[in-house]
């Protein structure tokens, strides 16, 4: 019998490689990331903070928390088209976290247990606002909690811009709106109404004011060229909105067409179906995939029984009839062309929802304020409009015009103002990395159905009465307990059940662990255990450092992830 050499090189391999001896070559760090929910929040709110206070039962701390960054709950429950939902993580697992629900829960409860925010220390620094719509309110309450005297002047009868006069009743009542901005003029800001402000510079210096936020808004509507026979009714949708709200509705007749596809023709639309009309017809010169309005606006007007008429453009309005001209889309597919072909289509009024610019004329005399194409004000990195101590932000500098990017132009303004006044540049901090769902581990997860909120049934939406009902108690904290808390620790003990050297220390509630590295060995069961990818394993240090910590022991490390 003949003996068979082996060849134990792979046996001496196995030996050195990575985690087989004594010496430990990687470790668990902990790690904060930036939730796609707060990413995406254009206010720029903690909503991962909030949530989980709102999970704990702990409502005051969750909309105390809420308003470090906005101070309309309440409002933004009901009229934010909520991207952070759409850009939630659960929504890969079974169905987003209603975030949105939650914080009209917050705003609705300190409206009704009449919570309060105090404003900061005065500086003796004063700073006059122009126009009271959202970002201007921000700007104030920002700024108020900084410890500034603010006043806000603004030409409409009440406050609130286009919370008051572009959004429809049946989404935002006006209720809320009144008591959230009562909230901030009970901390002393000022709110002047009927004031339109045509000398910038001039009611600067006569007010002994510091500095001035310009927030104006795009109170003005575009126009079409469209020929129109004697008698034919035209309205603009930013006019028939604000008609409505001061309780003036026009007479629109039986059938309304209404020209556009963005957000604000379908509130025009659904406005001239509570007002009587027993048709309304969308126009729109693009397809379905080019629609400018959010899916959810058009899914609830088109159920609520608007029409569309895709692919379609005004070309004369009569009497009782408009010409319209089906078009083409080019082959690139970014634009259309008349198609040459002709029909007629009954209409008693045309409704003109093609937009907004903004009345900029009394900015064009400040030296350094440059006005752009569009009527729209640039602004530098730190909201500046290129004159000292003149501020800039709002729907009136372009971009995403809607109500929470305007708050959180609002907010950017305030941190910028008060650099200003203070003789410093306001620095914002860095983010931490995004967490995507890739990253999580959620083995050990079941589905839990989003809680939607009440509606009114479609048989019912005959006035401006509020469509959406709002959560209770109980389904408010079931929501925010869906939130998973991506990229950041919320102290599940995972990872200190399965740390197999007992090398995982829990602190205590809001404290997180502690890694003991005389115990660790680096087997990264922790890393694997982690549902929401809170632990990284890293490469050992040259120098070893006993006894190092995980996290932040002196508070819960995930109320400070960044937004």
């Amino acid at each position: 019998m003949s003996l068979i050499p082996h060849d134990m090189t792979p046996v001496y391999k196995a030996t050195i490689a990575k985690g087989a001896s004594a010496a430990r070559w990687q470790r668990a760090i902990y790690v904060d990331h930036l939730p796609p929910c707060n990413n995406a929040c254009p206010a720029g709110e903690n909503i991962q903070a909030w949530l989980a206070l709102a999970q704990a039962g702990l409502y005051a701390e969750a909309w105390r928390k809420y308003m470090e960054e906005n101070p309309l709950p309440a409002i933004h429950g009901r009229a934010c088209y909520h991207p952070c939902e759409s850009a939630c993580n659960r929504q890969f697992l079974d169905a987003p976290v209603a975030i949105h629900s939650i914080d009209r829960f917050l705003g609705d409860l300190a409206i009704e247990r009449g919570w309060t925010v105090e404003p900061g220390q005065p500086t003796g620094k004063r700073v006059l606002i122009i126009g009271a719509g959202p970002a201007g309110l921000s700007c104030a309450y920002h700024l108020r909690r900084l410890g500034h005297a603010v006043e806000i002047r603004d030409a409409g009868e009440e406050p609130g811009g286009m919370m008051r006069y572009g959004i429809p009743e049946y989404r935002l009542p006006r209720d809320p709106v009144a008591k959230e901005i009562a909230r901030i003029e009970a901390m002393g800001v000022k709110i002047v109404p009927n004031h339109r402000v045509e000398d910038v510079l001039a009611e600067k210096e006569q007010g002994g004011f510091d500095a001035v936020f310009v927030a104006i808004g795009t109170q003005i509507a575009n126009h079409l060229g469209i020929p129109a026979m004697d008698g034919a009714k035209m309205i603009d949708a930013v006019s028939l909105l604000e008609e409505v709200d001061k309780g003036r509705p026009p007479t629109l007749g039986r059938v309304v067409g209404i020209i556009g596809g963005g957000n604000v023709a379908m509130d025009a639309a659904r406005t001239a179906k509570r007002l009587g009309a027993e048709e309304a017809v969308l126009i729109f010169r693009f397809d379905e995939p080019h629609m400018e309005a959010y899916q959810s606006e058009a899914k609830e007007a088109f159920a609520e029984g608007v029409k569309i008429k895709w692919l379609s453009t005004v070309k004369q309005f009569d009497r009782d009839n408009v010409m319209v001209e089906r078009m083409e889309m080019t082959p690139d597919g970014k634009g259309c062309v008349g198609a040459g072909k002709f029909e007629r289509i009954k209409a008693d009024s045309l409704v003109l929802a093609v937009g907004q610019h903004s009345d900029v004329s009394f900015l064009r005399n400040i030296p350094g304020v440059a006005v752009g194409r569009g009527d729209v004000v640039e602004v530098d990195g730190s909201m500046s409009a290129g004159h000292p101590g003149i501020f800039a932000g709002g729907d009136l500098i372009g971009g995403a015009r809607t109500m929470t990017t305007a708050v959180g132009h609002g907010k950017k303004a305030a941190r910028n103002v008060d650099a200003f006044l203070r003789g410093k540049t306001y620095v914002e901090t860095p983010k931490h990395p995004l967490i995507p769902f890739e990253k999580l581990n959620l083995a050990g997860y079941l589905d839990a159905p989003r809680q939607e909120a009440p509606e009114l049934p479609l048989a019912e939406r005959k006035t401006f009465a509020e469509i959406v009902e709002g959560l209770s108690q109980d389904e408010a904290r079931y929501e925010a307990g869906r939130c998973l808390s991506c990229g950041n620790c919320f102290e599940c003990d995972n990872c200190y059940a399965a740390c197999p050297e007992q090398a995982i220390i829990k602190l205590g509630p809001g404290r997180r662990y502690r890694v003991d590295y005389d115990l660790c060995s680096g087997c990264a069961v922790c890393f694997e255990q982690c549902p929401c990818h809170a632990i990284e394993m890293a490469p050992e240090p040259a120098a070893e450092v006993a006894n190092g910590l995980i996290g932040e022991p002196t508070s819960p490390a995930r109320f400070k992830v960044r937004a």
